[in-house]
């Protein structure tokens, strides 16, 4: 996990804590993000992986096998309109438990905020080829035929196909690309905002965020499976129908003081 502070923007004369003028120290602090995991209304952990026991929108029983996805910039809004950017990123991994959890940099100024929100992937503008080497440790890498960068999220598992037998899936997204002239590739940023609504954070600030990982496959588009399996990360249609999907993936869960 990395996460330092990229831009404060303060409006001074109405959030005092955003400029000091007596020389008194900026109460700041961290916040910690953690992430869970379900299907529709069942906990979802590594300990249900590879194990035929979920049920898509469409009628497919799968398992899940490996999940992990990246979330970056976090933006608050202060009741003042001040906005701060925490500029970072972090690998959620349930495959392997780890990075559920994250800290920030104590940069964040206690009080009332009207949003706090995340970005699902990369922007553009961060999405550089090579850039994070624990990303590419992490083999998130997207192949340089596809225009390189990073994935969003690596979602793979099996799928009982129409003969009832196991067949594979990797539901992967990437920033999406038209690859008709290889020479000429066409991108559009697929990477989302997710907005957790009004939050007060205090000195011991945790938001506990949920992912229903049913709803990749279920709203607006229905997911088959049988049609959508492999081979997803060139297909610019169906990263679109993804990004879609994921709108509804994120919810807040609770936030502790």
């Amino acid at each position: 996990m990395k996460y330092r502070i990229l831009l404060v923007l303060c409006v001074a004369f109405l959030m005092n804590s955003c400029l000091s003028t007596d020389g008194d120290d900026i109460n700041t602090v961290g916040i910690t993000v953690s992430f869970s995991h379900s299907w529709g209304n069942t906990l979802v952990t590594n300990a249900d992986f590879n194990d035929v026991k979920f049920t898509n929108e469409n009628g497919e029983q799968l398992s899940i096998e490996r999940l992990r996805y990246l979330i970056s910039e976090i933006v608050l809004t202060h009741e003042s309109g001040a906005i701060s950017i925490l500029n970072g990123y972090n690998l959620v991994d349930v495959t392997n438990n780890s990075n559920l959890s994250f800290t920030t940099t104590p940069v964040v100024t206690p009080g009332n905020y009207t949003n706090v929100s995340f970005r699902f992937g990369f922007r553009d503008s961060n999405n550089i080829n090579g850039a994070y080497q624990d990303l590419n440790t992490a083999n998130f890498s997207v192949p340089s035929m596809l225009g390189g960068g990073y994935h969003y999220m690596q979602f793979d598992g099996k799928y009982l196909d129409g003969n009832a037998a196991e067949a594979p899936f990797n539901y992967h997204t990437i920033r999406a690309v038209n690859t008709l002239d290889p020479n000429n590739l066409l991108f559009q940023d697929t990477s989302f905002i997710v907005n957790l609504g009004a939050i007060t954070i205090g000195n011991t600030t945790g938001i506990n965020i949920k992912m229903d990982v049913s709803e990749w496959f279920k709203n607006p588009n229905t997911w088959d499976l049988n049609v959508l399996n492999t081979v997803l990360m060139p297909d610019f249609n169906a990263q679109l129908r993804m990004n879609a999907n994921g709108a509804s993936v994120f919810s807040l869960v609770s936030v502790t003081q």
